[in-house]
C-alpha cells in the first residue's frame, strides 16, 4: 500500500487527524487539490475564535460560566429535533464537545504553543431567552496569531513529519472516486492537476495532467463544506430560511467546492442535515479581494442601528452580535424583502471606531503577528479606527458618510438600483430611538443591551462605544454601510460516531472511512444542529480531526 492512511484535505482538521497519525508512527498520504501554498485551508484566514468554557481569561474578567451553562445555551441553539435519526450522534458529539471545551480543550492547546488574548468576545448573544440560541456569557477567546497562528503548528508537525518519512503531500492531486473492495474504503482514485503556483487563497486551474490512484488501510476525509459554490447553497437552501438571494458575497476561497460530499455517498457514507448552513448578514464587498466574490464579515458591537432593504429597523432580537439565522431568516421571510438581497447598517463614528471589527486573519495583522504592543496601541490605546476598518471606510464599495441624515440617506440610495429609502421615515425611527437615551434606563431592546453590554469589562474597555444619539453632531459624521448575505459553513454533512468513522444509511460504519471536520459537520453530521454559538468552527476541525486520526491510528495499529 502507498500509506497507512490516506488523509484527503490538507485544512485544519486534516492536518490534525495527520499529526495523530504520524505521531503514532503511522505513514500517511495527504492528499488536497491545491498546492503546498494552501496548507491550513480555510482556517488559516479565519480570526481565530475558539469557544471556551470557564477559562481563566473568562475568571479574570469576572465571567461566571460553566458546563451546565454552556450545555444548556448548546441544546437551546441547537434545537435537536432529529434525535432519533439525523441527530442521533449530532447529540452525543455536541455533549462530549462542550465537555472539553470545559476541560482539555484549552490545555491541550496549550501544549500545541496556542494562547489566547486576555479579552473574550461576547459572540452571538442570542434570541433574548434564557433556554434559547445564544451565549449566556462571554466565551469567544481568541488566539494571539488568529486562524493562522491556530494552524501553524499542525503544518510544522505535517512538514517535520515529511521530513522524517511518515507523511507525503501529494498537492494538485483532486480526489473523484474512493475506492472500495469488499465494501471497505481502501483507497483513493482522481485527477492530476496541472502545476500551479497561484498563492493562497487565489483560485487555481482545474486543467487535468493525468490520473492517480494511492491505496491504504484507511481514508480520512477532511474536504471542507460547500461555501464557496452558490448554486450548490441555494439548492440545499431550507424553505424555513425564506427565498435564497440572488446575489451573495463569498466568505470562504474557490476550493471549499464540497466535492467529498457526493463522492463519500457514492462509497456509502450518509448525508444527514444537509438543509442546515451558517451565513452571515452582515457581509462586506472587500475592496482588496483575493478569491473571486470575496466578501469579509463585520463583527459588529451592539449600537449600529440595522434596517432592512426598504429602511424598515430590525425588530429584536435581530440587532447587532446577536442571533445570525434568526436575522437571516428575518430578512429573506419578511414582508417586501424577497428581491432585496442587502439591509443596513446606521451608525456613527464614534461606533465605528469602538465596535467595527472584522473577521479574517489579514483583516488583523497586529493579532495575526502577535503583536502585542501593536494590539495595545492599535485597539486600546488608538485613536479613531483600527487601518483595516479604516481602509473600508476610505475605499469600500458599501460604506457612505454625511454630515446629516437626508445627505447620508441619499449616497445610500446611490448604492441601490432604485432608491428605496425615505429620509423622513429613517429619521422618525432613529430619533425615537435616540429619546430613549435620556435615562440611564430604557424600554428599547437594543439600547437595554447595550447598557448591558457595558456592564462587561471586556465590552466597556474594546467593544462598546458610550451610548449617544445617533444623530449627536458630535459623535458623526454619519455612516451608512450596505450589507450583503455572506456564505460561510456548512452544519450537516457525513454522519460519523464519536470516532469520526463514517457511517452508511444502516447506521453501521463504513469500513476504513472516516470523516471530521466541516464534511462531517464538525462531527456526528451535525453538532451544531440549527444554530452555532461561535468560536465553535475551528474548534470542531480541531476535535473532530483529533478523534479521527487517533480511531485510525488504532485501526491500522
Amino acid at each position: 500500500m502507498d500509506a497507512d492512511v490516506i488523509v484527503v484535505g490538507a485544512g485544519l482538521a486534516g492536518l490534525v487527524a495527520a499529526h495523530e497519525l504520524t505521531s503514532r508512527g503511522r505513514r500517511v498520504a495527504l492528499v488536497d487539490q491545491e498546492n503546498a501554498a494552501d496548507l491550513g485551508g480555510q482556517a488559516f484566514w479565519s480570526l481565530g475564535g475558539l469557544f471556551l468554557v470557564d477559562s481563566p481569561e473568562q475568571r479574570r474578567l469576572g465571567v461566571k460560566d460553566s458546563f451546565d451553562l454552556a450545555w444548556n445555551d448548546w441544546q437551546g441553539s441547537a434545537g435537536f429535533d432529529r434525535t432519533e435519526d439525523e441527530d442521533s450522534w449530532a447529540v452525543r458529539w455536541a455533549r462530549a464537545y462542550v465537555e472539553w471545551a470545559a476541560g482539555e480543550k484549552r490545555s491541550w492547546l496549550a501544549g500545541h504553543g496556542i494562547t489566547f488574548l486576555p479579552t473574550v468576545g461576547w459572540a452571538e448573544r442570542g434570541d433574548l431567552r434564557a433556554g434559547g440560541h445564544g451565549n449566556s456569557v462571554p466565551r469567544f477567546h481568541i488566539a494571539w496569531g488568529t486562524g493562522t497562528g491556530v494552524v501553524e503548528p499542525f503544518v510544522r508537525y505535517a512538514r517535520q513529519a515529511a521530513r522524517d518519512g511518515l507523511l507525503t503531500f501529494h498537492h494538485r492531486h483532486r480526489v473523484d472516486h474512493l475506492v472500495v473492495e469488499g465494501g471497505t474504503v481502501r483507497g483513493v482514485r482522481g485527477t492530476l492537476l496541472v502545476p500551479d503556483d497561484s498563492p493562497r487563497g487565489v483560485a487555481s486551474s482545474r486543467e487535468a495532467a493525468g490520473e492517480f490512484e494511492l491505496t491504504a488501510q484507511a481514508v480520512v476525509v477532511t474536504s471542507g463544506g460547500i461555501g464557496a459554490d452558490h448554486d450548490i447553497v441555494r439548492r440545499h437552501w431550507p424553505e424555513r430560511l425564506g427565498t435564497p438571494p440572488a446575489e451573495m458575497v463569498t466568505g470562504v476561497p474557490a476550493y471549499v467546492d464540497g466535492r467529498m460530499l457526493d463522492i463519500s455517498a457514492e462509497a456509502g457514507a450518509r448525508l444527514v442535515n444537509r438543509d442546515r448552513m451558517w451565513h452571515y448578514t452582515e457581509g462586506l464587498r472587500n475592496w482588496n479581494p483575493i478569491w473571486p466574490g470575496h466578501g469579509i464579515r463585520i463583527l459588529p458591537g451592539p449600537s449600529s442601528m440595522w434596517f432592512d432593504a426598504l429602511g424598515r429597523r430590525l425588530p429584536e432580537p435581530y440587532l447587532p452580535g446577536y442571533d445570525t439565522l434568526g436575522t437571516l431568516r428575518h430578512l429573506r421571510t419578511a414582508e417586501g424583502l424577497a428581491e432585496h438581497d442587502h439591509s443596513w447598517f446606521v451608525l456613527t463614528q464614534k461606533i465605528i471606531e469602538k465596535e467595527f471589527a472584522l473577521s479574517g486573519s489579514e483583516q488583523n495583522p497586529d493579532i495575526t503577528a502577535k503583536d502585542r504592543v501593536g494590539f495595545l496601541r492599535e485597539r486600546v490605546l488608538g485613536k479613531g479606527a483600527p487601518a483595516p476598518v479604516d481602509a473600508f471606510l476610505r475605499h469600500g464599495a458599501d460604506f457612505v458618510t454625511a454630515p446629516d441624515l437626508e445627505q447620508l440617506v441619499e449616497k445610500m440610495n446611490r448604492l441601490t438600483d432604485e432608491p428605496l429609502l425615505d429620509a423622513a421615515v429613517l429619521r422618525r425611527q432613529i430619533e425615537a430611538r435616540d429619546l430613549q437615551l435620556a435615562n440611564s434606563y430604557a424600554k428599547d431592546a437594543q439600547v437595554q443591551g447595550i447598557r448591558n453590554a457595558r456592564r462587561y469589562i471586556g465590552d466597556r474597555l474594546g467593544r462598546v462605544a458610550a451610548p449617544h444619539r445617533i444623530l449627536d453632531p458630535a459623535a458623526g459624521p454619519l455612516i451608512g454601510v450596505k450589507l450583503h448575505i455572506l456564505t460561510r459553513k456548512t452544519l450537516g454533512g457525513i454522519q460519523t460516531d464519536l470516532d469520526s468513522r463514517a457511517l452508511g444509511a444502516d447506521g453501521t460504519p463504513v469500513q476504513g472511512l472516516y470523516a471530521a471536520g466541516e464534511v462531517a459537520g464538525f462531527g456526528g453530521g451535525g453538532v451544531h444542529g440549527y444554530n452555532a454559538l461561535e468560536g465553535t468552527f475551528l474548534g470542531g476541525c480541531l476535535f473532530s480531526g483529533r478523534a479521527a486520526g487517533r480511531a485510525a491510528a488504532r485501526q491500522t495499529a
